[in-house]
């Protein structure tokens, strides 16, 4: 019998999992408050609900893909805690802070519900082509459940740990992404200033001990290296806001456990001026230009 899942939130990210999901033989019942998102939902072949407890009724498992924690809660606590079938699964797959992932997983399990959180890793590209990364925390059982839906939209599904421990995985992640792509764009910059050339640069130290994913896979300069959203006048891609929101996520949850993050809050400042110029829609990578 096919298993039918809720998808509540088809935006960049969601929309090519949920497709995914589809070509991989599950039946997807999508929502989001998006026309535009629903119409290329139906395209590729999920059915359109007209609500999240819509969608939920008689799902087997829920995902959800939405924004920010405050969402998360919301959508879970009105929608679908009480449209669900009884055994139903939940997957959370937002970026939200760690305490409010653990408050509704333990909802849930009060409910008599499984859930995990499973935050992803590998952008818009990588939601399309079923090759993202799932960190994923919460109970072995739910996270055995889990595994096969989440196989169908990714590559690699990782048991972080116990409830919220996917998210902090991806918030230590993501915060050690930001920094890194700072740290590469100050060495480009500084390395184009004593007289060298991008490319030269790039071919000694992707070779030695500067090397980096930022550097190797994400160069921040056009021409260099593999193609990134560099060469497309940093267009696409993960976007100045996006980061901002995880490095926000990452420092918040370094001072609540007492962390020392100086790293993740000079990268945090960096991205917030960036930001603060108009450049939220470009992607991170364009950091750079702050910093020639």
């Amino acid at each position: 019998m096919t298993t039918t899942i809720a998808f509540i939130g088809l935006g960049n990210m969601g929309g090519g999992m949920a497709a995914n999901l589809v070509k991989n033989g599950y039946a997807v019942r999508a929502f989001d408050l998006s026309e535009d998102a629903l119409v290329k939902a139906e395209a590729a072949g999920a059915t359109r609900s007209t609500g999240a407890a819509d969608a939920v009724a008689g799902a087997d498992a829920v995902v959800t893909m939405l924004p920010a924690g405050k969402h998360v809660e919301a959508v879970y606590t009105n929608e679908v805690f009480g449209a669900a079938k009884p055994g139903a699964l939940f997957l959370d797959c937002s970026t939200i802070d760690v305490a409010t992932a653990r408050r509704v997983i333990e909802a849930a399990v009060a409910k008599g519900f499984e859930m995990v959180d499973a935050p992803v890793s590998g952008g818009i590209a990588a939601a399309n082509g079923g090759t993202l990364t799932f960190m994923v925390g919460g109970e072995d059982a739910a996270f055995a459940k889990a595994k096969p839906i989440l196989d169908a939209m990714g590559k690699a599904v990782i048991h972080a740990g116990g409830a919220g421990t996917g998210q902090g995985a991806k918030i230590c992640n993501n915060m050690l992404l930001g920094a890194t792509m700072v740290a590469t764009c100050e060495a480009f910059a500084m390395a184009q200033k004593l007289g060298l050339d991008p490319q030269t640069f790039y071919d000694i130290s992707s070779v030695s001990s500067g090397q980096s994913w930022s550097m190797t896979s994400y160069c921040p300069l056009p021409g260099v290296g593999p193609q990134t959203p560099a060469d497309n006048d940093y267009q696409g891609g993960f976007a100045v806001a996006l980061m901002l929101k995880d490095l926000k996520l990452a420092t918040e949850a370094a001072a609540s456990v007492n962390a020392s993050v100086p790293m993740g809050n000079a990268a945090e400042a960096l991205y917030q001026l960036l930001a603060n110029k108009g450049e939220g829609g470009r992607d991170f990578s364009s950091i750079i230009k702050l910093l020639s």
